[in-house]
């Protein structure tokens, strides 16, 4: 049995759920306590606070554990990081007022700034020899230059909203995050063997991400062309059809470069494009 340290709220907790539920893991979380085993795999899934998840894992409380990389830099614990999962993406970032005038990093000399992650500020300020006060608090540090707790924060940002909401704005990115699974580093042979079944379905679930299954009728004349603008994963799919100058052509395309490739396609005469989203991929 594999047990997973898992945030018990907020957003990276829908999203590992999520991601869980689309290995084919299946975790009941409706009426969620500490732990809790899922039903057709070896894995047992603590719930737990964001910060308390890297240690968890390090002391071997936790086999693994998904967490966000902020609080996985900030608490400095001795657990490997297994793997980048892409989700959950925010930035750490400086924030001040909206009406005074930044110059730069050097307007924090002297200055005291609120936030929750005092390790990876201090690193920063010691990095660029900027000597700040550091006000430790947890929850709502955006509100701190508003009560005159502190004259800028250190905080996470995703779609800046909050900064808005209290009239401040972004001035300095620290550190960009995402989840990341992490690992005790003493697991034994049986529990690195679930590991990587884990590994392997999370894989084909992220691979499958932002990929399109697409089928398309093609001129033969024109086929030579049309598969030199297909970046399939080896090659695309070639299949013969009834009309002897046409062929069913199949691939896989990124969706970031979608609507570019199609466009070429259409122009090489390609027809009857289908287009079908990928749920998982198996490489």
């Amino acid at each position: 049995m594999l047990r997973i340290a898992v945030q018990s709220k907020g957003r990276l907790f829908e999203d590992t759920m999520d991601l869980l539920k689309e290995t084919g893991i299946k975790v009941s979380s409706s009426k969620r306590t500490l732990l809790v085993q899922a039903s057709n795999f070896p894995l047992e899934v603590l719930f737990l606070r964001d910060d308390d998840i890297p240690q968890t894992v390090a002391d071997g409380v936790a086999d693994v554990g998904i967490v966000g990389e902020n609080e996985f830099v900030e608490r400095n614990e001795n657990a490997d990081i297994v793997k980048r999962l892409g989700f959950s993406k925010c930035r750490i970032s400086l924030a001040i007022p909206k009406a005074i005038d930044y110059p730069g990093v050097e307007w924090f000399n002297g200055k005291k700034i609120a936030t929750s992650y005092p390790v990876i500020l201090r690193k920063f300020m010691e990095e660029k020899g900027v000597k700040t006060e550091i006000h430790v608090i947890q929850g709502s540090v955006e509100i701190a230059p508003g009560i005159g707790l502190a004259d800028g924060i250190f905080d996470i940002v995703s779609s800046g909203s909050t900064l808005v909401s209290n009239n401040l704005k972004e001035v300095e990115v620290v550190m960009q995050s995402e989840a990341l699974l992490i690992g005790n580093k003493n697991l034994d042979d049986e529990k690195k063997n679930i590991l990587d079944d884990l590994l392997f379905r999370i894989n084909s679930v992220l691979i499958a991400e932002d990929k399109k299954y697409v089928r398309m009728n093609a001129p033969k004349a024109r086929l030579a062309e049309i598969v030199k603008v297909l970046p399939g994963l080896k090659s695309p799919t070639i299949i013969p059809l009834a009309d002897e100058d046409w062929c069913s052509v199949h691939a896989v395309l990124d969706e970031k470069h979608f609507w570019e490739i199609v466009g070429q396609l259409k122009a090489l005469g390609a027809e009857g494009i289908l287009v079908t989203p990928i749920e998982k991929m198996i490489l």
